[in-house]
């Protein structure tokens, strides 16, 4: 085994990176060679977002938030964390530790009345779109590094959810500035941790054997093999 091969597992790996190609996947998991990658704004905008609810210049002025002023359909309940740091105790497969935890940033932490917790992934969106399916290992993640922590009190988690901004109209004028009205949208996700489980045991088996073949869809791979089959013929 490589000496630089990762130990935390990143819950967003478990959606995009697993959906891709899994030889990319084991060469950053094992060698921690990653590919490449620019998301332009992303970054900003989604910090915009999430803080606007948690944030001494956001909505309240940095009191706690109700989900209710996010948007009416979320349970009822306060925002009391945003972008926070998570990590579990090691992953089990077949009932055996194994050198991977869980380790990422939530985006939005929900605490109820019962002292049960939800978790929020926020989301910027052209157009409207339910990807609840889609992002429900990820979520689904944070829940069980929140509830098997490797420090701390572990927290029951009750809900999980995606909040999505989609793109509505501009407005505005040149004397008080331009922007973009957004519409929100709220995905709950029911917990399921069985597929979790599955999707941990397949990832971690995947990346303790041997170098997978490439996807036949991969860029980064047709890019590397086109390349040195160029330079290896000059």
């Amino acid at each position: 085994m490589s000496e630089s091969r990762r130990t935390n597992l990143s819950p967003s790996a478990l959606t995009f990176s697993w959906d891709n190609c899994h030889r990319c996947l084991w060469l950053e998991y094992n060698h921690q060679l990653r590919v490449p990658a620019t998301m332009p704004l992303v970054g900003e905008l989604a910090e915009m977002q999430e803080s606007y609810f948690f944030s001494a210049s956001g909505l309240a002025a940095g009191t706690p938030v109700l989900t209710t002023s996010m948007h009416p359909d979320i349970p009822l309940g306060k925002v009391v964390s945003h972008g926070g740091w998570v990590q579990s105790t090691p992953i089990k497969v077949n009932g055996e530790d194994t050198h991977l935890d869980i380790r990422g940033k939530y985006d939005l932490l929900i605490e109820f009345d019962n002292g049960t917790y939800g978790v929020i992934d926020c989301k910027m969106q052209a157009n409207e779109s339910n990807k609840s399916k889609f992002y429900s290992p990820q979520l689904e993640a944070y829940a069980y590094a929140l509830e098997n922590p490797v420090k701390g009190e572990p927290k029951k988690v009750s809900v999980l959810g995606i909040y999505a901004w989609s793109l509505d109209k501009p407005w505005g004028d040149v004397n008080f500035g331009f922007g973009y009205r957004v519409k929100s949208s709220w995905y709950p996700i029911e917990r399921d941790p069985i597929a979790l489980e599955k999707r941990l045991t397949d990832f971690v088996t995947m990346v303790n054997g041997d170098m997978p073949e490439s996807k036949a869809s991969c860029k980064q791979c047709s890019y590397i093999a086109d390349r040195d089959a160029i330079i290896k013929g000059k």
